[in-house]
């Protein structure tokens, strides 16, 4: 496990809920490889583990992640490795995943902070809470399923402009667009989103699972599959004197 990701089994709520957070606040909580190995372990961990009924993803204060470490993924990623890597397994794995996953959002949620969202049965905000998706910015494309499950979720010119124009939304409008559930004060984000999950975990484990199942309308086998042709097409971008020439730009604007 990595340092960057701690996790979880509050007594309180009997272990049932699995916590799983974000903890490099220094970086902005930017996402490492390791950290990513981390967070695949503990979803499948915890789905393999009856006592844990729901898994729910926090951050720290001001920050729920900026995404992807840009020297760290760029190392792996630009070799073509990106799919097999543990980028590509924690893409699948959050399609995969089979127990109730709920998020508690204060701050910046770049990049996969915003679109594994898209994958969280009920996603927490703070009003000072940021979503955006620059990957049109960087030369790239949507990931993680996001070009299917965006449209679907919030109607073609809302996912446009999140996933393709780079638009920001805040934390109302995310809620409005149907990304996240509910926004809550600062000081209740944490409270609140585990006392959602915790009431989840006290009910039926089966029959919650066949109601988030057929909610999700039997989808994982086309999410899955536009998640392998998103890696492919988002691999394959890397490469690409636009993505060369965007990451120098943003490179050279953080040094």
């Amino acid at each position: 496990m990595s340092e960057h990701i701690l996790v979880d089994r509050p007594s309180d709520h009997d272990g049932r809920v699995q916590v799983i957070r974000f903890n490099r606040p220094e970086k902005k909580n930017a996402i490492t490889q390791d950290m990513y190995a981390a967070m695949v372990e503990a979803l499948r961990s915890g789905d393999a583990d009856d006592g844990v009924r729901v898994h729910v993803f926090l951050g720290t204060a001001e920050c729920f992640t900026a995404g992807n470490d840009l020297q760290d993924f760029l190392s792996y990623a630009i070799n073509g490795r990106m799919s097999e890597g543990h980028v590509g397994q924690f893409l699948k794995q959050l399609a995969m995943t089979k127990k109730p996953m709920l998020a508690g959002v204060d701050g910046l949620a770049i990049g996969i902070g915003t679109t594994m969202h898209f994958h969280c049965d009920m996603t927490f905000a703070t009003p000072r809470s940021q979503f955006r998706a620059p990957f049109v910015d960087l030369g790239l494309v949507p990931e993680a399923g996001s070009s299917l499950l965006g449209p679907a979720t919030m109607g073609h010119q809302r996912a446009f402009a999140l996933l393709a124009a780079g638009a920001g939304f805040s934390a109302q409008e995310a809620a409005d667009a149907g990304l996240i559930h509910k926004v809550v004060p600062v000081e209740a984000i944490e409270s609140q989103t585990l006392a959602a999950a915790a009431d989840i975990a006290s009910k039926p484990p089966q029959a919650m699972q066949i109601a988030r199942n057929l909610l999700r309308g039997g989808q994982r086998d086309a999410v899955l599959q536009r998640i392998e042709e998103e890696t492919a097409l988002f691999s394959d971008r890397l490469t690409s004197p636009e993505a060369r020439s965007a990451f120098e730009a943003f490179m050279a604007r953080h040094s």
